[in-house]
């Protein structure tokens, strides 16, 4: 009965998880198609339109960015972030299947892929500390230790099945 709650624990883990990672895809997959709607439609227009109606400080840095990032994007660049978006939302759709699955391979790679951002986001914290940066930190820290442990676990009761139990009674002939 206990082996089995763990194994519901886990499956539960890893669907949040994959949830997670699949919501990720679809955000990132509707920018890349919101880029896709903005080719021949003026950029900077919408630039300027989001700093008006969110009332953006242009002497502020943010501001400035969108604005720079609006007037100097060509039709070629949009085509390029768009098909990145989708790049990028593929990977998440297919590592969410995995971790929806139980699959070990969509486990390491979010290990990996989750783990290759932690360095980055504690520079990030330690320079520019911000309360957005300290709850992504915390969130891809909590999601890549699960699922190390996860993995550990997993992997740990493996041996143990593998191994024969010691002291059986039967006499070994050598």
């Amino acid at each position: 009965m206990r082996k089995r709650n763990q194994v519901r624990g886990s499956l539960t883990g890893l669907h949040v998880i994959a949830i997670f990672e699949a919501a990720k895809g679809v955000l990132v997959l509707l920018v890349g198609l919101g880029l896709l709607s903005l080719i021949h439609n003026g950029v900077q227009n919408v630039g300027e339109e989001i700093v008006e109606r969110f009332h953006l400080n242009l002497a502020r840095k943010h501001p400035r960015i969108l604005i720079y990032a609006a007037t100097h994007l060509n039709n070629s660049q949009l085509r390029l972030l768009a098909v990145a978006a989708l790049i990028y939302s593929t990977i998440r759709f297919i590592e969410a299947f995995g971790l929806w699955r139980m699959r070990s391979w969509a486990e390491w790679f979010a290990i990996l892929s989750g783990g290759v951002y932690l360095p980055l986001e504690i520079y990030e914290l330690t320079h520019h500390a911000t309360l957005v940066k300290a709850v992504v930190l915390v969130i891809n820290a909590a999601i890549v230790a699960y699922l190390i442990y996860f993995r550990w676990s997993g992997r740990t009761a493996e041996l143990m099945r593998s191994v024969p139990p010691r002291g059986n009674g039967w006499v070994q002939s050598e």
